[in-house]
Order: C-alpha cells, then structure tokens, then sequence
C-alpha cells in the first residue's frame, strides 16, 4: 500500500515496530450494526477490553479516502456519526481511497488491510458465509468476502462463529474446501452468533489462549497462507435459544426478499430485524459478545507475542 494512502496510529505502528501485542477491530460495526450512540459506546468499550487484557486495540477505517488503522477519539466519533457511510470489503478499498470516501470497513476488508500493516490477530463478532436459500433461488450463491479472505490471508479471526442469519452447514463446508483451520474454544461445537450451539461440530478443539497460539504459529510456520477462525461460543447465560433465534430469522428473511433487499444491504437489514423480533435479546448478545471474543483476541496476541521472542 502506497504511505500516501494509509495512516497508522502513533501507538500502533510503535507496538507492531516492538513485536508487542495489536489486535485489530473492524468498523462496520460502528458505521452499519448499530446507531449512534450505541456504536461508539460498544466500539470504545472494546478497545478498553483489548488494554485491559494486554494488547494495543487497532481499530481500522477509511476516512475522507485515508485507511486508518488506530483511531484517536475524535476520528472514532466522526466516523461514528459519519452520514452515509460506506461499506468497505476487499475489493472496496480502492474506490474509497480514490474517491474519497468515509466508511466501515468488514471482516474481508479488515483482514487485508490488518495483514498488510503486520497485524495478525483480528476480533469481530461474527463472520459472513453462505447465505440462505431462497424460494427464487434453491442454491444460495451469495457467498461472503470474508469467507474468499479467510483462505488466502494469515489473519488469525476471533469471532462467535457465523451470523446466525446465514447456512452456517454451507459455511462450514466451504471454509473446509478452502483449508481453513476453524478451532473452537472450549468447544467442539460451532456457535450460531446470538447462541452457544448451531448444532454442527468442528474437528479441532483449544482450551487456553497458549494452545491457540502453538496452532497458529505452526500453521504460518509450516507455509500456509489462510487466516484461522477461532469460534468462542457466548457463556449459556448470555446465550439466546437456537429456536427463537432460527423463528426470528425466517421472518427476517421474508421481509427482506418482500421488500426487495439484496446485496450489501441484506446483512444488516436481517441483523436489525432479528433483534426488532427477539425485542432486543439478541442485540444484548450481540453487545456482549462483541466484548467476550476482544478479551480472548488480546490474551491471544499476547501469547503470539511472548512466541516471537
């Protein structure tokens, strides 16, 4: 990336500089999952979790067509009450650069902005994946950036599985096809966002934030290119029933084919509407967990960290 293009925090650059701990954060969540004030209340709550757990949080954004990774507090409350902000993946960086524009960056578009600065450890809530199938379309074939982003990108991805409005089943067998090593903590079961179980296991399991960190660091060590997924299911009292949530998403999805909505607008028209029916239950979750996988990010970096010593 050209230096013209691109804005490292003070604090950031020096601990990448020190091989210190930096977790990176993504911005969709401030500029599409929640309104103003919400959204920068949760999104400074998780910088505090990343310091409170030993790490240096790196927030990263495009603003005025400048990539930002580390916000100071005015640049966070601009983007958080930004008017129209865009929504950046991968293959989004570049118009938003060339023209100028302010917005969030997504799971796809943070990875490969974090990867090129040198940062390795990534929190997020939860990862795209394959949509649903539709009446109109009996194979979904809208398939997440992210889950392109996963297998070609070493950006270690600390999240509460897959959004529960998506096939989590066709996910998982993607990120299989494409190599991608999906560890859950404490778990051998794949959570479903809102909720501790999807019901559908993974292979590998860690119990520490040490044993995360060996299986990365022998991974990247052995020559593989893809990112990790690390699946921290929501503790069983912060967790929403799989029906409730299954119910709500079904309704959600009607309304959005009904009303027409496609593309990059689906995944936060059906987030918004699944909490509108759960009457703000799986927005709670969602808030919580937000928190829950930026404090095992931190604990993780930190071990990759001490590893690199």
């Amino acid at each position: 990336m050209r230096p013209e293009m691109l804005s490292v925090h003070e604090e950031v650059a020096m601990a990448i500089n020190h091989g210190d701990p930096v977790v990176a954060l993504e911005s969709t969540l401030i500029t599409h999952g929640l309104p103003y004030p919400q959204n920068i209340e949760i999104a400074q709550a998780m910088e505090r979790t990343v310091r409170e757990n030993g790490a240096i949080p790196a927030t990263i954004a495009v603003l005025e067509g400048l990539v930002h990774v580390g916000l100071n507090t005015q640049e966070l409350e601009y983007l958080a009450r930004s008017a129209k902000p865009a929504k950046i993946s991968t293959r989004d960086i570049a118009p938003a650069i060339g023209r100028k524009l302010t917005g969030g960056t997504t799971v796809a578009g943070t990875m490969r902005i974090a990867s090129i600065i040198g940062i390795s450890v990534f929190a997020t809530g939860g990862i795209g994946g394959v949509h649903r199938a539709s009446a109109d379309l009996p194979v979904s074939y809208d398939v997440s950036a992210d889950l392109i982003e996963l297998s070609r990108t070493p950006v270690l991805v600390i999240c509460a599985g897959a959004k529960a409005i998506l096939d989590i089943r066709a996910t998982l067998e993607y990120l299989e096809t494409m190599s991608v090593p999906v560890i859950g903590y404490g778990s051998h079961d794949f959570p479903a966002f809102y909720s501790r179980s999807s019901g559908f296991d993974i292979s590998q399991r860690a119990d520490s934030a040490a044993e995360i960190a060996r299986i990365t660091r022998a991974h990247w060590g052995f020559g593989m290119k893809s990112g990790i997924i690390v699946a921290n299911p929501l503790p069983e009292d912060r967790s929403v029933s799989a029906e409730v949530i299954e119910n709500a998403v079904h309704e959600a999805i009607h309304a959005a084919e009904t009303r027409g909505i496609h593309g990059q607008d689906v995944t936060p028209y059906l987030l918004a509407k699944v909490s509108e029916l759960t009457h703000g239950r799986s927005m709670e979750a969602n808030l919580f967990l937000l928190q829950n996988n930026a404090k095992l990010a931190a604990r993780i970096a930190g071990e990759l960290s001490q590893l690199a010593d």
